[in-house]
């Protein structure tokens, strides 16, 4: 029998092992990308003394192994590198786009969790009603449409005709919580209806499924309200998948957002790396694409853990 350290362990070894190999990945893509860094950031008219120049201060005529070692340590030891549009510490420019992109998120899942866990319930309490077809045809509608599309959507209905929120979610350092709140109010209506349908049918699916095993209807059978078996008996075993799929799309909150920013120019981190592809700011692009990878890998790791957790019979080896 594994104990669930030695499980915890491995999950985590194997998660390093995947950053790592995600950023080889990243590396190599970005040294893919077509043009030069150096022409593209001095000009055409530079000559070729100055471009040669300008290559060795950024280590580019470094072998292409020896620079991904270097940026490799580099991030082990917490610097991120400098920007080359701006000549600012990555790590200072990536430090707000961050906080702000995590802030949208957090908000997003504090409304997406309950709305979809109660969906859930209420979609297989009441399954094959009205109710039910309802909740169906509201998710499978709100999955259907791309974010970008149900931004503008969002900002048509809600900002053009309504006038009630801002089309844009212009926030600085000086705005305070209540002008985060209003100025996001869009992004996070358009992430909430982007993750709410998957964990509303994965809630339903979970619940209809134990709904059918026996001890319910023993439970039934007792006297137990519909409401009491569903809290009682049904919930605690229907967790672990609901858990699940919560985590994963935390993961997509975080990952996924660079559209929507991008459509309501919201400052975070998504707007950021857009950016700087059209600046050819490749250090910031490289660091802001790690940052994006270890939080799926490591919110992948933590739904991975909570899943064993919350479902022993997986820590038995078959």
């Amino acid at each position: 029998m594994f104990s669930i350290a030695r499980i915890i362990g491995q999950r985590i070894a194997l998660g390093a092992l995947t950053l790592l190999i995600v950023s080889l990945i990243i590396f190599a893509g970005i040294q893919l990308l077509p043009g030069d860094v150096a022409t593209e950031m001095l000009g055409q008219a530079a000559t070729p003394e100055a471009v040669a120049a300008f290559r060795k201060s950024l280590g580019l005529d470094m072998p292409v192994h020896l620079r991904y070692l270097h940026w490799l340590f580099d991030l082990l030891q917490g610097h991120f590198g400098t920007s080359l549009a701006s000549g600012r510490d990555i790590f200072e420019i990536v430090r707000p786009r961050l906080f702000n992109t995590l802030f949208l998120a957090t908000c997003t899942a504090l409304i997406a969790v309950p709305l979809a866990l109660l969906g859930g319930v209420l979609a297989a309490l009441y399954r094959n009603t009205l109710l039910d077809r309802v909740i169906n045809i509201v998710t499978l509608s709100s999955i259907s449409f791309p974010e970008f599309f149900v931004a503008y959507i969002t900002i048509l209905v809600l900002s053009v005709h309504a006038g009630v929120f801002p089309s844009l979610a212009d926030v600085d350092s000086t705005t305070d919580l209540a002008g985060r709140l209003v100025a996001i109010a869009l992004p996070t209506l358009t992430l909430t209806l982007a993750v709410l349908a998957h964990m509303i049918r994965m809630t339903r699916t979970s619940i209809v499924n134990l709904l059918a095993n026996p001890y319910i209807e023993t439970a039934r059978l007792k006297g137990m309200s519909e409401w009491r078996v569903l809290i009682r008996h049904a919930l605690p075993n229907a967790w672990a998948p609901v858990v699940n799929v919560v985590v994963l799309n935390l993961a997509y909150l975080i990952t996924g957002v660079v559209v929507v920013e991008v459509v309501f120019v919201y400052p975070g981190l998504g707007q950021l790396i857009v950016d700087s592809v059209q600046k050819r700011d490749i250090p910031v692009v490289q660091a802001c694409s790690l940052i994006f990878a270890a939080a799926y890998v490591l919110l992948n790791l933590t739904a991975d853990i909570l899943s064993i957790v919350m479902n022993p019979r997986l820590m038995h080896p078959k």
